[in-house]
């Protein structure tokens, strides 16, 4: 009997004790990308899915799979043991795991892969060996010829080809440190991600040349060695002299370089590089310093000579090209540009001699990636915030895209898609099937094969779980509120603890970055909510994030509203966020805090120095503090030159802000930071010692802008703790 009673007494105990106490705990590790058990908390994916040919192939174990779209049965291409016999047989070494691979040709069943520095082009038809490549270790760059197989690749400043057969080929023998060729330029600005462009048919290689001697060098000093050692780089702030840009076409026949004749001014914008069909001519997309005209020019890539200048688009704030031309498949006279000329990111007709043939979309939505076209050039397929019923000429919702097929002769637009949600898709090359992979809120990852043809599902290849199904989860939800201007709809993403008590009053952190080219409330899987958001509300934080003005995938006028006053607009409206909050019961308003990182860091630091009595504390990552300091592509595109602009400038500059100080603000910087360089956070230290305010400091050695990598967690316990000092909740 003692023991019966001893039993119910221990049962009564448990289920009595609080359910904090006996749920699961989430680490930074879990939650965190790095943390060593982060992947179990991502929604499940198929590895490697990709179109190969006519088939979709991923990898499953040690397995390389395909399959028909329309077929049910699965087959193994290979097994790493099969593939390890193969490159054994061809005297390469083995692979320890099964290599990333990549599809270079959607026409052909090839696929590729590298490792220790081996490039392997392997035919999945013939299970043999098509091609392998020794570039250099040093190689930064590599272009692949489809047509021929020629790869293209930088080695230090230069560029070289090598041949299938391991023939290798100068193409350009640079002395000068101060000259770079083959690699992007204009810090990646205007959509350049690369400096090197075959030819459809290979006969020839346009590279990007640039010049950054009269560029000045900025420092940067690693710390691992036993001496530092100093690698500067060239970084134009703005307001400084800028590198300049030619491209170069080298010919393979008679292995000759013609250099187009771009002309003055030197410092200008060589953007979106494309080869026409033919290979005649290329289109470079052409802007201004002050990036307020950008021309479309054809080149001849026989002679340099400048063709025809096709058009000039115009914009009193900047024009940002971020596509190339695209001609369509079977109509060399023709191709498709983008444009935000209407307000939106839109698609345009376009013949070679210039002439407008017409707008293709138009709405309160914006057009997102080309995806391509159909074999006979009459459709187009690409992703946009449209709204999925076509006959609503409402705005489309920013928070969601979806992937539309649109005839160019008459108009009629499909959604292929409308399973509500983010959508990633990829066409195959004959345009007839998508791989389409869903999320929604509730939705971790959905993966479904769609007919082209019908716009419906024809095979579902995941449904993955929820990650957190057994663990108690904060409540995520997505709302709008007026902007400062008193017209403009904000969305914005609420937290909350697990099983909120709204009797009980909570500490609130508001997670901000509030610049271009970037959304943080989203429709996908919990509304964008990250590991962070989710670890300190589940700690007892209400976490708030709203997408100011200046944010991404509202339009131009939404997002240039910014120009030359940087900071003004988006803390107007983040305070708008924080007036939305206050109305609420349950939070504590005498304890906010915020943090961002880059544009973000910028603007937690200019709302803790402007609004000193709303924000008790606050964590800046990298912080923009100085836009004088900032690189020139981007800066200027924003804020004009220091010199037309001197009052934005100074209004913006938080040095002249630091005495402004009550709270606790924390700055975080990496010290080989290449995008927003050290000396910001450096130098507003200073200003706040000169004005006798007291910010923290935390350096990450080694890191670049972003604090990647093992060490990622450890940011993320360090601004937990920050934050916990001055808003740990009551109950914790």
């Amino acid at each position: 009997m003692k023991i019966k009673y001893i039993i119910i007494y221990v049962w009564v105990m448990l289920i009595s004790m609080p359910v904090k106490a006996q749920e699961k705990e989430l680490t930074f590790q879990d939650l965190i990308p790095g943390g060593s058990s982060n992947y179990r908390f991502i929604p499940q994916n198929i590895r490697q899915l990709q179109w190969c040919g006519d088939k979709y192939m991923y990898v499953r174990g040690d397995s390389l799979l395909t399959s028909d779209p329309a077929g049910k049965k699965e087959q193994v291409a290979f097994t790493r043991k099969q593939l390890n016999a193969v490159l054994a047989s061809a005297g390469l070494p083995e692979t320890g795991s099964m290599p990333a691979f990549f599809v270079p040709d959607q026409k052909k069943t090839e696929i590729a892969f590298q490792y220790k520095n081996n490039r392997v082009h392997y035919d999945l038809a013939t299970n043999r060996i098509t091609a392998r490549y020794e570039p250099d270790k040093s190689g930064s760059r590599w272009e692949y010829d489809k047509a021929n197989g020629n790869i293209a690749y930088t080695k230090e400043n230069n560029v070289y080809i090598i041949t299938p057969d391991g023939r290798t080929e100068t193409v350009t023998n640079e002395t000068d440190p101060g000259i770079v060729c083959g690699t992007s330029v204009h810090q990646n600005e205007f959509g350049i991600h690369k400096g090197l462009f075959w030819a459809p048919k290979g006969s020839a290689l346009a590279f990007y040349r640039m010049d950054e001697s009269m560029v000045t060098d900025y420092p940067v000093v690693h710390i691992s060695e036993r001496t530092a050692k100093a690698e500067p780089f060239k970084y134009p702030m703005a307001g400084m002299k800028s590198h300049e840009v030619t491209v170069g076409v080298f010919r393979l026949s008679d292995k000759r370089t013609v250099w187009l004749k771009t002309g003055l001014p030197k410092e200008k914008y060589l953007t979106n590089v494309a080869w026409s069909p033919d290979e005649k001519s290329l289109y470079i997309a052409e802007l201004n310093r002050g990036q307020d005209t950008c021309r479309l020019v054809r080149y001849s890539a026989e002679t340099g000579e400048c063709e025809a200048e096709l058009f000039v688009e115009t914009n009193e704030r900047y024009v940002e090209p971020q596509q190339p031309v695209r001609f369509l498949p079977g109509h060399a006279e023709r191709f498709i540009w983008q444009s935000r000329r209407d307000g939106y990111n839109h698609l345009y007709l376009y013949d070679t001699s210039g002439k407008m043939l017409k707008q293709l979309t138009a709405g309160r939505w914006a057009v997102q990636e080309v995806l391509g076209f159909d074999e006979t050039g009459h459709h187009v397929f690409f992703t946009a915030t449209a709204p999925r019923d076509v006959r609503s000429a409402e705005e489309g919702s920013p928070l969601e895209t979806y992937a539309w097929k649109l005839n160019m002769k008459n108009g009629k637009r499909d959604c292929l898609n409308p399973k509500e949600g983010v959508h990633r898709v990829q066409l195959n090359v004959t345009a007839t099937y998508l791989i389409d992979q869903t999320s929604a809120p509730a939705t971790p990852r959905d993966i479904d094969i769609i007919n082209v043809g019908t716009g419906r599902s024809i095979r579902s290849l995941l449904t993955a779980k929820d990650p957190y199904e057994s663990y108690r989860m904060p409540d995520v939800r997505v709302g709008t509120l007026t902007a400062a201007d008193n017209r403009t709809k904000l969305y914005y993403r609420l937290v909350t603890p697990p099983d909120m008590d709204e009797t009980k009053k909570y500490p609130v952190i508001v997670y901000v970055y509030g610049g271009p080219h970037a959304q943080m409330v989203t429709g996908g899987w919990m509304n964008g909510a990250g590991g962070w958001d989710l670890y300190m509300a589940r700690r007892g934080y209400i976490m708030f994030t709203v997408d100011n003005r200046g944010s991404a995938n509202r339009g131009f006028e939404f997002e240039s509203v910014i120009h030359r006053r940087l900071g003004e607009v988006e803390m107007a409206d983040q305070m708008k966020g924080i007036d939305f909050l206050k109305s609420l019961p349950y939070v504590d308003t005498e304890r906010i805090g915020v943090h961002g990182w880059s544009y973000g860091g910028f603007m937690t630091t200019n709302l803790m120095l402007t609004h000193p009595d709303v924000f008790r504390v606050g964590v800046a990552g990298g912080p923009v503090i100085d836009w004088n300091r900032y690189e020139i592509m981007y800066g200027e595109r924003y804020m004009d030159h220091p010199k037309e602009n001197p009052e934005g400038y100074k209004a913006s500059d938080l040095l002249n802000k630091a005495g402004n100080l009550k709270g606790n603000l924390l700055l975080i910087h990496g010290d080989e930071d290449p995008v927003v360089v050290w000396q910001h956070s450096l130098l507003f230290v200073k200003a706040c010692v000169d004005a006798g305010t007291f910010p923290d400091y935390f350096v990450y050695p080694g890191h670049p802008h972003n604090v990647v990598g093992k060490d990622r967690p450890h940011l993320y316990e360090k601004i937990t703790r920050y934050f916990d000092a001055q808003l740990k909740p009551v109950d914790d």
